[in-house]
């Protein structure tokens, strides 16, 4: 298909490509697969949909489907995530079709979506499953021509094995988010320290003294809480996992039911991927001025619909800063962006570094299917872990460090089952 698109202003152009060039120097992964892609074409003749955030990260790994041979479409997986200037340097610079604009209500953002889907994809990437999701609903007809599609983050891969496990998804799917150099850093290290960066620039809150409320402790919980602890806050944990819950206890946070933890609270962060993790018993009781934001997928963590219901009124205080007065009382609540992803919606989302593995799986990921697709079956797939292991080596390598190797006598060791002690 003809290069297409429905952004905010082409004029934008310049300012993104300086900040896609400057996220590429911090991405030596993706720029290797790159220029391997760029000489192989694994991609030759595959059309790509994908919905995802629309930043300087994304746009490298559209650089390199493109390169690959790929006709690549990209439309935004989060209203407020999109960054205007790198989608018209997409369109512009490098001749990808791109739909999305920041802001965009929920009709333009389906819309969107559905221009995506139409360039009839043999490939999906999904940054929650959106994609997927219509596809299964409205654009049924273009099902039998998708080879397989790649999912990024929890939220999605739980939909998208929900689907598995009734028998209705119709086509394969990679779970990039389950790779282990995705998870254990993306969603460690990235969500850890975009999630407060984006709480500091929406509020310029002191997080040093405060008591920092996370709900949820997988590896987005955990990072954030390390992260938070290391800027000096009192960090406590929701969880309905003992597991997790006991984990947390020992990495040294008090853990508790948000009930308890509403009352106590000055910043609290949703990171669980379930819906409606705060509710309005939870606003009632909360101190003045409590900071509430969520940093998971969609913005059904926080019942916002329910505190509008108990607010006297509201008022935009601060870009990405809403303030609701509780009726009955003079207390106050701020919700930042309005639910969404605080780390993209009031900050540039992951650092570069991060994303250069968790986009290299994503690039690999869609080499694989091309490859493979045939011998796939109609459920959820982790990546293969050769992969995993070759992105970790390209990583540590370009950050200037070498893994040991074992003797013959250590290999021999290993595999024997009567050398005892």
């Amino acid at each position: 298909m003809a290069i297409s698109q429905d952004i905010t202003d082409i004029k934008l152009a310049p300012q993104g490509k300086n900040r896609i060039e400057w996220a590429e120097r911090n991405m030596p992964v993706l720029r290797q697969i790159r220029e391997r892609f760029a000489k192989n074409k694994p991609l030759k003749g595959i059309s790509i949909a994908a919905c995802l955030h629309v930043t300087s990260e994304t746009a490298n790994l559209m650089r390199t489907l493109k390169a690959g041979g790929a006709n690549a479409a990209l439309c935004a997986s989060n209203p407020l995530s999109t960054q205007d200037d790198v989608a018209a340097s997409l369109v512009k610079d490098y001749g990808i079709s791109v739909f999305a604009r920041n802001g965009e209500n929920n009709k333009m953002y389906y819309k969107h979506i559905n221009q995506a889907l139409d360039f009839k994809p043999h490939i999906t990437m999904d940054d929650g499953a959106d994609l997927v999701s219509i596809l299964h609903s409205d654009r049924t007809e273009l099902l039998d021509g998708v080879l397989a599609g790649t999912e990024e983050t929890t939220t999605g891969v739980n939909r998208l094995a929900a689907m598995a496990e009734d028998k209705a998804l119709k086509f394969s799917v990679i779970a990039v988010n389950d790779s282990k150099t995705k998870h254990f850093f993306d969603n460690r290290y990235g969500t850890g320290q975009s999630t407060i960066d984006g709480i500091i620039r929406a509020t310029n809150h002191l997080i040093a003294g405060s008591t920092f409320v996370i709900a949820g402790y997988g590896w987005c919980g955990r990072g954030l809480a390390t992260r938070a602890s290391g800027l000096g806050a009192q960090v406590i944990v929701t969880e309905i996992d003992p597991v997790k819950g006991i984990e947390a206890v020992m990495d040294g946070f008090r853990v508790m039911p948000m009930a308890q933890a509403a009352k106590i609270g000055d910043v609290f962060t949703t990171v669980t991927g379930n819906y409606h993790v705060i509710r309005p018993e939870h606003f009632k009781v909360m101190k003045e001025g409590a900071i509430v934001c969520n940093s998971g997928h969609f913005n059904v963590e926080l019942d916002i619909e329910g505190l509008e219901k108990i607010s006297s009124s509201k008022r935009r205080v601060r870009e990405f800063v809403d303030e609701y007065t509780l009726k009955g009382s003079r207390r106050k609540v701020y919700i930042l962006g309005e639910g969404r992803l605080i780390n993209l919606a009031a900050a540039e989302g992951h650092p570069a570094m991060v994303m250069d593995m968790s986009f290299a799986n994503q690039a690999l990921a869609a080499e694989y299917v091309v490859k493979n697709h045939k011998k796939l079956e109609k459920r959820v797939y982790v990546v293969p872990e050769k992969i995993d292991n070759q992105i970790a080596s390209l990583k540590l390598k370009s950050m200037g460090n070498k893994l040991d190797r074992l003797t013959k006598e250590q290999v021999k060791y290993l595999s024997s089952w009567d050398m005892g002690t």
